[in-house]
């Protein structure tokens, strides 16, 4: 086995604190209530289908692994944080799937060469700090002609204009750390995988987010269970006039993205990313 990566201390350190980040509020709950409807697009776009080797990488809860499995293909959920692959394990077994779920680092993945038969990662990878890295050991673990998957929050979008608001307002990012939008932009994938893929298709699509009645909601939520903006939060609990500053900037996002009349109706842009290895 060839991990693309080799890990510093204070990478390590690095990422000890994103584990403990995402293990912040109830990110379960999140996941269940605005999201599920994007691990089963990521699926289909992959054409996941019985008897396939697949890895779901920085899977979380298992919002596209559990939908892999239900395809009928062999699937690994593997993540950083333990607390998400808890929670994913149970989601899965209420449900009647068997999965195998695995902690692992998405910049350095415990699996050889070529294994699988579809590498995918629905809002996860883009998570990891160094792209390049990461974008690396999905290659590598794929197997020649196999899938690689993605589900990306763009930059221009709700997702990625919230971390736009947050950034004034969060520690400093280590040195060689990447924003996670980035991953969104087809220019940055397209130079991430290079020549290791063929036949990378981009498309943007949005995910309709009705769970919120006010734009003030959106915000509650979020500082209540989203481990990134829980961690924003507590960089300024101290200064009451930032943490208002935040409070109002993040409203503004949601009434700004907002199109509904009596509740807030949200459409969130991802990029839907598949490729093959060469």
């Amino acid at each position: 086995m060839t991990t693309t990566a080799s890990l510093t201390d204070e990478d390590r350190a690095l990422k000890e604190r994103h584990r403990a980040m995402w293990a912040l509020g109830d990110y379960p709950t999140l996941a269940n209530d605005i999201i599920a409807g994007l691990g089963p697009v990521l699926v289909t776009a992959c054409e996941i289908r019985t008897g396939q080797r697949v890895l779901d990488v920085a899977a979380g809860t298992g919002n596209a692994a559990i939908p892999a499995a239900r395809a009928g293909a062999d699937v690994i959920a593997s993540d950083l944080t333990p607390e998400l692959l808890d929670a994913g394990r149970k989601l899965a077994e209420r449900n009647g799937l068997n999965l195998t779920w695995q902690q692992g680092d998405a910049e350095a993945l415990p699996y050889g060469d070529n294994e699988f038969d579809v590498v995918m990662s629905c809002l996860g990878v883009m998570f990891a700090p160094h792209h390049q890295a990461g974008a690396l050991e999905l290659v590598r673990v794929c197997r020649p002609g196999g899938t690689i998957g993605l589900i990306n929050w763009t930059p221009e979008g709700f997702i990625g204009q919230m971390f736009a608001a947050m950034k004034p307002y969060a520690p400093s990012p280590p040195p060689g750390a990447q924003p996670p939008p980035l991953w969104g932009s087809e220019e940055h994938v397209r130079a991430l995988f290079g020549e290791n893929v063929t036949d990378l298709k981009v498309q943007r699509q949005t995910v309709t987010v009705d769970h919120f009645a006010r734009p003030e909601d959106f915000r509650d939520y979020f500082k209540a269970r989203y481990g990134p903006t829980i961690s924003v939060y507590r960089n300024i609990a101290d200064d009451a006039d930032r943490t208002a500053a935040l409070d109002a900037g993040l409203t503004a996002l949601a009434r700004k993205f907002n199109r509904g009349n009596d509740t807030a109706v949200l459409d969130w842009e991802y990029l839907l990313i598949t490729a093959r290895k060469r």
